[in-house]
């Protein structure tokens, strides 16, 4: 019987142009080692090991078991919810938005991202990413089929644009700039001084700037919104998040504040993919938006006192850091001896069994650093910083492809 030929089914080439995310990929290799009773200590993925305040599950539980809580909502949010963001956002940041108009719910800033980039950008327009940053950023902007423009952010310049840089790219055909400050994962805090310029920045080439703010309440005393800048609202959109601030990762809330417009914008694409969030995670979240200062103080403790360990773990890996850093990371730079930090990163993972996370992943100007995740319990990073320091001890000399035991 003659063969019939088939034609070849091949993806779209948007998919052919991204790889599955790293931490996906990683954890897949974590949970193996896992299997195999390795017990691998994870110090790489930002997500927070502690509950939210108890009075958010109750309001969850008992909004769940409310028969009428569990059919369809709109995309555009509850209005307690709506209501609770831009009190939030009034009561920490000193900044008034309409709750109707100018606050958009989101499952996740994850999901964000790709909403503001589909609202944003045409196939070819030109995007500003930032190198290192998020990965997310590149791979939604080539989902999209944008031109991606890094711009440089190193240590010389304190992890902040080089704007004589950004100056000489070709403005005309970008549409969009990614910032994020505190900033991922370099830790380098907000200022005020920092958010006029991209506003003005934005503002004289016609740039929006969208502004991924989820860390501003970690380890940092003075919470800052680039919506704070006048004039901010006509040219920039700013991201918000419960996943860090109220230890709710897993829940997917988070928002975005812009002016009517962008909201607009944003929301008909937001309302062909998502059919609304489950109003019991709803009504929890706009509770976790009333919690007081104790809240964040208790937060910050715990934070502040894991930070303490995971400076010394940097230490043990001869990795230097700057002890100003904000955010539930530590970044630090590998010593020169190193190849390269994924190198070292699967030293310490098949060695030590410690899952750190390499720098490069976030650009290529993070290759000569690592990055370790303050979510971790204080007996788990007491327990790495030992791993480590006992490789440490027995690799001296010698060969480092066995796994060490105990602890």
């Amino acid at each position: 019987m003659k063969s019939e030929h088939r034609p070849t089914i091949t993806p779209a080439d948007r998919v052919s142009d991204i790889q599955e995310y790293y931490f996906s990929r990683r954890l897949k290799e974590v949970a193996r080692l896992n299997a195999e009773g390795l017990d691998i200590i994870s110090l790489g993925i930002g997500g927070p090991d502690r509950p939210p305040h108890k009075d958010v599950i109750d309001t969850l539980c008992r909004e769940a078991s409310a028969a009428g809580n569990h059919s369809y909502q709109m995309s555009i949010g509850l209005p307690e919810l709506r209501n609770g963001f831009a009190q939030w956002y009034k009561r920490h940041y000193g900044v008034t938005a309409d709750s109707s108009t100018e606050i958009l719910p989101l499952i996740g800033s994850k999901e964000g991202i790709l909403h503001i980039s589909l609202a944003c950008l045409n196939p070819g327009d030109g995007v500003l990413v930032p190198n290192p940053g998020y990965p997310t950023y590149s791979s939604a902007s080539k989902l999209v089929q944008a031109e991606i423009f890094t711009y440089n952010l190193t240590a010389e310049n304190g992890w902040l644009p080089d704007f004589d840089e950004l100056e000489k790219l070709p403005l005309g055909r970008i549409k969009l700039m990614w910032v994020n400050y505190p900033h991922m994962p370099t830790g380098t805090p907000a200022s005020i001084d920092l958010f006029k310029r991209l506003i003005d920045f934005g503002q004289r080439h016609g740039i929006v700037i969208a502004h991924d703010n989820p860390y501003s309440f970690i380890l940092n005393d003075n919470p800052m919104s680039i919506m704070q800048i006048p004039g901010a609202k006509e040219i920039a959109i700013e991201m918000n998040s419960l996943s860090k601030s109220h230890n709710m990762a897993g829940w997917r809330v988070a928002m975005l504040t812009s002016n009517p417009t962008f909201i607009n914008w944003i929301l008909k694409v937001k309302s062909n993919v998502d059919s609304g969030q489950f109003k019991p995670v709803m009504l929890a979240a706009a509770k976790a938006l009333e919690a007081d200062s104790n809240w964040y103080k208790e937060l910050n403790a715990v934070y502040a006192s894991r930070r303490t360990i995971a400076e010394q773990i940097m230490a043990e890996l001869g990795c230097t850091f700057d002890s100003g850093q904000r955010g539930m990371f530590l970044w630090g730079r590998i010593p020169d001896s190193e190849s390269g930090s994924e190198a070292l990163a699967d030293r310490i993972l098949y060695n030590a069994r410690v899952f750190i996370t390499p720098g490069f992943i976030f650009g290529s100007n993070g290759e000569r650093y690592i990055r370790i995740s303050l979510c971790a319990t204080e007996e788990n990073l007491k327990r790495a910083l030992i791993r480590i320091k006992e490789y440490n001890r027995i690799s001296d000399g010698k060969s480092t492809t066995d796994n060490i035991p105990g602890n």
